[in-house]
């Protein structure tokens, strides 16, 4: 079983930061491609930023050059920084291990494993 457990949410003023983390244990490792997702209230799930265990990373258009992703790896842990924060960021946001072999990091059906989420609010 594997187990990811998010943090960092919160809520803050627009044009602020935040810094989620993911920590993932259980039966799996730093090899995994991990994502992050976000949920706003009366919208589908959307795919917000991937990681591989390498360099390659990928962000929705929406947050890039706004949110930057990353990983440490000795700590099993992924992180999203979230600046210039705007009140459409305002979501549940997931963290998510990639199925090895799904040939997918944006669709939700690419992930096996997903963290129960974490808060984000901006007020504007």
């Amino acid at each position: 079983q594997v187990q990811l457990i998010e943090s960092g949410g919160g809520l803050v003023q627009a044009g602020g930061s935040l810094r989620l983390s993911c920590a993932a244990s259980g039966r799996t490792d730093s090899s995994y491609t991990m994502g992050w997702f976000r949920q706003a209230p009366g919208k589908e799930r959307e795919f917000v930023a991937a990681i591989s265990w390498g360099t390659f990373t990928a962000y929705a258009d929406s947050v890039k050059g706004r949110f930057t992703i990353s990983r440490d790896n000795a700590k099993n842990t992924v992180y999203l920084q979230m600046n210039s924060l705007k009140p459409e960021d305002t979501a549940v946001y997931y963290c998510a291990r990639n199925r090895v072999g799904s040939g997918t990091y944006i669709k939700q059906a690419g992930y096996d494993y997903w963290g129960q989420g974490t808060q984000v609010t901006v007020s504007s």
